[in-house]
């Protein structure tokens, strides 16, 4: 993929996750705006009123409380398809169910699937894979 990551969002209701997430993005100076928000509504709400704003990369957690990340896709889906298309979505859980990686394949705006914590590692493979942006 020939795409430039310069912002990320972290959604994800467990601020531990999302310190150790951070980073390790941070590390490898993967991009250089990270937005993390501990819900989906609160993701959803940013990501649709600022309208300078959009995230090149989300991590999505699985299991929150309030709205799950299936409700977020179902929710983001139904967004203006321009603000869709700016932004890759992994699903970044702690679960390995077959039936959840399933399901995150009937979303067409997830793009992977990969299990915490997101490591130095994993995040180069990502910037490899789906960004021009050169990883150590």
């Amino acid at each position: 993929m020939n795409r430039t990551l310069t912002s990320i969002m972290l959604i994800d209701d467990n601020p531990d996750d999302n310190f150790i997430h951070e980073r390790a993005i941070r590390k490898i100076n993967s991009a250089s705006v990270v937005t993390t928000k501990e819900s989906g509504e609160e993701a959803l709400s940013h990501l649709t009123s600022m309208t300078s704003y959009h995230a090149d990369l989300i991590f999505l957690d699985i299991n929150m409380p309030e709205m799950n990340g299936w409700e977020f896709l179902e929710r983001y889906s139904k967004l203006d398809k321009e603000l869709q298309c700016q932004s890759i979505i992994i699903m970044l859980t702690t679960s390995d169910n077959e039936d959840d990686v399933a399901k995150s394949k009937t979303f067409s705006n997830v793009t992977d699937f990969i299990t915490k914590p997101l490591t130095q590692e994993k995040m180069a493979f990502i910037c490899g894979k789906y960004f021009t942006l050169p990883c150590p």
